[in-house]
């Protein structure tokens, strides 16, 4: 719980330097104008009704974390889940590496078309519990979910809700240099797999040296019994037991040791059941609920020009029988594939988590006990989640960021590689939501720059460095609600990761110099 709640006074304390901003800096706004506001202070008060505010916009985020938690607390009820889980892990173990990977592309590659890093939280802890079964730690399990989902950010393709504000400010195509952009993914995401399992490496040798420590210091342990043994052998009888109970009492400590290090992942890994269960039908259900959540979030028609799904659902909702639209009454407004959100993942969990408690017997005051435990433990996650978006309250209601933007981008003439990066990373650290992050710099900056093609380039920059800053910003939703759930402190983060952040800004500096010259 220290490490949980050590993410929210670090999301306590950018909030802070978020207050003190808005005393030292004058408010600003762009509409066509830059228009200077003066200075518009933040009072002790709103920091207690800004969080009320964020609630109201964006509550939907912490109910779908609640309702993510209470869906696996429903699992952690049905005993087939932690056989399937075994299944997978022992068939996994051989190739980890391998399987790590494959996970890191499949999940940056979903995000880049469908702009999924928050919904595919709905299999994170599935895939977390995976990865420790598999013998890795939470390090591992973060950058494999962290990682992929900021690399697939970074190097969006389709994925219309992360990048519609970039095109429509910057005037773009949703296709506009998407080649760069699948370099940027491949290259990223080559990065990313490279430092994680140099990690897993480095892990493994430390493991193999603490063994050997411990096996040294047991043969040392036994040649020192066998001396003593060999001296005293005239001792008597009772110094004898003496010494037997000793032992026993050290071999028993040692046995508990083991058995409470076996599984120090309790937390995230449900007890094993007895007997044998069928895994069939809850493997049937998890895939179907993963097609349904990419083929919902694929934007078909913004990015593809496909109405299918638009036209079926439409078509579905307004069929009548006796003159009665019967479908339409009972799904309500539902939108089409395409055009999902969070809320309708909620609706597709709490369906499955129905459907899953009849087909394997589990009554329903179970169910909702367990789906009670496992909202609790959601609970630290969607508050950080609450604060996080309280801070974009903050820079919303005391725009001082524009005066920053404004001033770097005074020190050069049009656009500039260098500027236009710093401001990125400040933009996505002030806005926790991308197309917020965006639409704080990029009108004013294409005020400065009317070229087509230096909009282009711009337009890449900024959503590149978005993916890369949220690797490591105290305002990264999904960073910050990974972290605690798996209970990895945010100093340990950065102590793991820094490298791979630095490989990763490198990398685009390079790859925007490319795309100036050329």
């Amino acid at each position: 719980m220290k490490k949980k709640n050590g993410t929210v006074k670090v999301v306590l304390l950018t909030l802070l330097v978020f207050m003190l901003l808005t005393w030292i800096l004058p408010a600003a706004y762009f509409q066509g104008s830059y228009t200077d506001q003066g200075r518009v202070q933040m009072g002790i008060f709103d920091l207690f009704s800004y969080p009320i505010t964020a609630l109201s916009y964006f509550g939907y985020i912490a109910v779908f974390l609640l309702v993510v938690g209470g869906f696996y607390g429903i699992l952690g009820k049905i005993d087939a889940y932690r056989t399937l889980l075994d299944k997978l892990a022992n068939s996994f173990k051989k190739h980890g590496k391998l399987v790590i990977s494959i996970m890191m592309i499949l999940i940056a590659v979903i995000t880049s078309i469908c702009g999924l890093q928050m919904g595919l939280m709905v299999f994170y802890p599935f895939l977390a519990a995976l990865i420790f079964l598999m013998g890795y730690d939470k390090i591992v399990a973060a950058l494999t979910l962290v990682g992929s989902s900021m690399i697939g950010i970074a190097g969006s393709t389709f994925a219309y809700n992360n990048t519609n504000i970039v095109m429509s400010t910057l005037s773009l195509k949703i296709t506009s240099n998407i080649l760069v952009k699948v370099i940027i993914l491949v290259l990223a995401l080559a990065l990313l797999i490279f430092n994680t399992i140099r990690y897993i490496i480095k892990m493994e040798k430390n493991t193999k040296k603490e063994e050997k420590a411990v096996k040294k210091e047991e043969k040392k342990t036994t040649t020192k019994a066998k001396t003593s043994k060999t001296t005293k052998s005239t001792k008597d009888t009772k110094t004898k037991k003496s010494a037997k109970d000793t032992v026993a009492a050290v071999k028993e400590e040692e046995v508990k040791v083991v058995k409470e290090e076996k599984n120090p992942y309790s937390d995230f890994i449900p007890s094993k059941g007895k007997g044998k269960h069928k895994v069939w039908p809850l493997a049937t259900v998890l895939v179907i609920m993963f097609i349904i959540m990419i083929l919902a979030f694929v934007s078909w028609n913004n990015a593809f020009k496909i109405s299918l799904f638009e036209d079926v659902t439409e078509d579905v909702t307004k069929y009548e029988i006796f003159k009665f639209a019967l479908f339409g009454k009972l799904l309500g407004n539902v939108n089409a594939f395409g055009g999902w959100n969070l809320t309708e993942l909620v609706a597709l969990m709490i369906l499955a988590a129905g459907l899953l408690m009849i087909i394997y017997k589990v009554k329903f005051s179970e169910g909702l006990d367990a789906f009670a435990e496992g909202a609790k433990r959601a609970i630290a996650p969607a508050v950080v989640v609450v604060l996080i978006y309280t801070g974009l309250v903050i820079v919303t209601y005391h725009p001082f960021q524009l005066v920053i933007y404004k001033w770097l981008f005074g020190f050069t003439k049009g656009f500039n590689v260098i500027t236009s990066s710093i401001a990125a990373i400040l933009a996505s650290i002030f806005n926790a939501d991308p197309l917020y992050a965006f639409q704080s710099v990029l009108p004013y900056l294409a005020s400065l720059v009317t070229k087509k093609s230096t909009l282009a380039i711009a337009g890449v920059v900024y959503q590149a460095m978005y993916g890369v800053t949220m690797l490591v910003a105290p305002t990264s939703v999904v960073l910050m609600t990974v972290l605690t759930y798996l209970g990895v402190s945010y100093k340990e983060w950065l102590k793991n990761v820094w490298q791979l952040l630095l490989e990763l800004v490198g990398l685009m500096l390079i790859i925007f110099t490319i795309l100036v010259l050329i």
